[in-house]
């Protein structure tokens, strides 16, 4: 059979033949298989399925969806075995314990049905949806939309339309029933233009502005935005939280005041643990009431015995300065978001390293530094210098001994006070033991 468009490809793929083959294929393959172990049982598969009578495109969707599954692991757990992906879609889908803390923000804050606007595969609708929430899931792209119905096809509460975001009617969404609004807006350019990220706030799709102007007709609104996103152009009475999951800042979402949290900034961080994800937040206290504010700045001083480095959320939510008064510590120079002092505690907020010596930011000075200490390997960190740290990793290795049993050491790239320093330290766990990273 030969299809006309991915999308006749994607809807045998969810009924008839392709809901055979997907067993098939899953029959086929071994348990535990990871995104590169699973490549070459895929691989030898193609042949085999072709004189089962299946048709090649079909084959094809069958076997990346198979791909897209086990990569989906990572953000959904054994969930992902069930769902269905494109390629993009995967990449940008809200990680499954993400969008389980969005769900349950909507219900605290008293919602009852919720809009999914910008939708995507469906990721954030299908955890409202497990919430008990009512959905209505909107998304511009008919395969995604397609996509995002197969996800949603478990949960009589949500359904999924094609429109453009931009031209809804938001009073016509509130006389239906929806009492809350979660807004993804598009922030790249189309794939004609080269998918690149657009970091203006007021060219995303819908415009941030008209996002935020949502939430006079309906208050329940979160709105999701680049993490770079500058401080100064957010709503002053909203909230912003900047995620990060173990150490990878993942996400920013914008509060409107009706769901609940105080104008402010936070930075959510997640951790993976044997009972599960242990979720942690920092207010930043320099923002509280106002969202736009400044970010404070912490102090500058000498380099203590002890050097971290701050999780990404809590960067770039500005809670260095909340950071550092809390715990005593300060910043090595003004501009770079390393703290220290002679003594820190083990904490969620940020990685911890012993600090073993300071040499000139000089190859031939770190090389001899680093003889001295006798490391297996080496990890390289820079922030305010202008180095390649591929460049400089490969440069190292001579200073490295293969059958050594020093372990791992970092070097941070970086200045003290208005100097380029190298720093050499060890990386040190939650006991205070020296660790690899």
């Amino acid at each position: 059979m030969v299809y006309s468009d991915a999308s006749q490809v994607f809807g045998e793929l969810i009924s008839g033949d392709g809901k055979k083959l997907l067993s098939e294929i899953t029959g086929f393959l071994p348990e535990g298989l990871t995104v590169r172990t699973a490549q070459p049982h895929l691989n030898t598969l193609n042949a085999k399925l072709r004189s089962r009578g299946y048709a090649p495109d079909l084959i094809s969707a069958a076997l990346t969806l198979t791909s897209l599954r086990i990569q989906g692991k990572a953000k959904f757990g054994e969930a992902a075995a069930d769902m269905f992906f494109t390629r993009d879609g995967l990449e940008q889908a809200t990680r499954g314990v993400i969008a389980e803390r969005h769900a349950a923000a909507f219900v605290q804050a008293g919602a009852h049905a919720v809009a999914d606007l910008g939708c995507g595969i469906g990721s954030d609708s299908r955890a409202f949806a497990q919430a008990g929430l009512g959905v209505e899931a909107v998304e511009l792209d008919a395969t995604t939309a397609a996509v995002a119905t197969a996800n949603l096809s478990s949960y009589p509460t949500a359904r999924v339309r094609v429109a453009d975001v931009t031209a809804l009617d938001i009073d016509t969404l509130r006389a239906d029933g929806v009492d809350a609004l979660f807004v993804d807006p598009s922030r790249r350019t189309g794939a004609a233009r080269g998918s690149q990220r657009i970091y203006d706030p007021e060219q995303w799709s819908p415009p941030l502005s008209q996002a935020i102007s949502w939430a006079k007709t309906i208050g329940r609104v979160a709105i999701k935005v680049a993490p770079g996103i500058e401080h100064a152009t957010l709503p002053p009475t909203w909230h912003a939280q900047w995620t990060s999951v173990d150490g990878e800042l993942v996400e920013a979402l914008l509060y409107s005041p009706a769901m609940g949290l105080p104008a402010g900034r936070s930075a959510c961080v997640m951790r993976s643990a044997a009972s599960g994800t242990v979720f942690s937040t920092l207010i930043d206290e320099g923002a509280r009431g106002n969202c736009a504010a400044r970010v404070a700045q912490a102090p500058v001083g000498v380099l203590g015995s002890m050097l971290t480095e701050p999780d990404p959320a809590v960067i770039r939510s500005g809670g260095i300065a909340t950071l550092a008064e809390q715990f005593g510590a300060h910043l090595i120079s003004g501009s770079i978001a390393y703290l220290t002092a002679d003594s820190l505690p083990a904490a969620e907020w940020w990685t911890r390293f012993e600090v073993c010596s300071v040499v000139p930011l000089r190859m031939k000075a770190i090389k001899k530094a680093l003889r001295e200490f006798d490391p297996s390997s080496v990890e390289i960190k820079k922030r305010g210098a202008s180095i390649d740290t591929g460049a400089m990793q490969r440069a190292l290795a001579s200073a490295l001994s293969s059958d050594s049993d020093g372990g791992e050491m970092t070097v941070f790239a970086t200045r003290l006070g208005d100097t380029h320093r190298a720093i050499l330290t060890r990386r040190l766990d939650h006991a205070g033991n020296r660790t690899s990273h």
